[in-house]
């Protein structure tokens, strides 16, 4: 029986024992001098690509702050790596995010914090979007949140189709910005540089 890692939850000596299978399983030899560590290094590095999976995103924005400020706050360009649940290949990019409060904002570490918190976790790109937006529309209840995430996937670029410098690009769109076209396009217009 392995013991579990201190760091959430990750059981290193099952990653590594696993690696250890893959390589026999590849055809490869673990015990070759090049890859005697590489199963440790790989079980430490899936404690931190992982690390989301123990935390709850939520409570980044429980520390906020009272302000008559009723316009857009965006934070833009969060870089993020994330790993899509059907290759277990990394996609990254950025995210942008914007909201209207409504009497209450947070530190905008704190918007950061959440995107990496969820990125940090197996997924798709399109769950990442969306998980962000609601976070922050139910924990801050701002009159509007959006969010649009851009991201290359190496599961398309480095394998199958093979198209390096495709980008996918998902949006969510909650309150003020899905009702009012004006509100979104003023979001979609500040994110682009415009």
């Amino acid at each position: 029986m392995s013991t579990p890692s201190p760091r959430l939850g990750v059981d290193d000596a099952r990653i590594q024992a696993a690696v250890h299978e893959l390589f026999l399983a590849i055809g490869e030899d673990p015990a070759r001098e090049g890859l005697i560590d590489t199963p440790r290094r790989i079980a430490e590095m899936y404690g931190e690509v992982f690390g989301g999976l123990g935390v709850d995103p939520r409570e980044y924005l429980r520390v906020g702050f009272d302000v008559a400020h009723d316009e857009m706050v965006i934070l833009r360009n969060i870089p993020f790596y994330s790993m899509c649940e059907h290759h277990f290949l990394p996609f990254h990019g950025e995210a942008h995010v914007g909201y209207v409060p409504d009497g209450r904002v947070v530190g905008i570490s704190k918007i950061a914090r959440v995107v990496e918190g969820f990125a940090r976790r197996p997924q798709i790109q399109e769950q990442l979007t969306s998980q962000v937006a609601e976070t922050i529309m139910e924990t801050l209840q701002p009159d509007g949140v959006a969010v649009v995430v851009e991201a290359e996937h190496l599961c398309m670029t480095m394998r199958g189709v093979q198209k390096p410098g495709s980008r996918m690009i998902t949006s969510a769109m909650r309150g003020q910005f899905r009702q009012s076209s004006v509100t979104r396009g003023e979001f979609l217009s500040l994110v682009a540089g415009r």
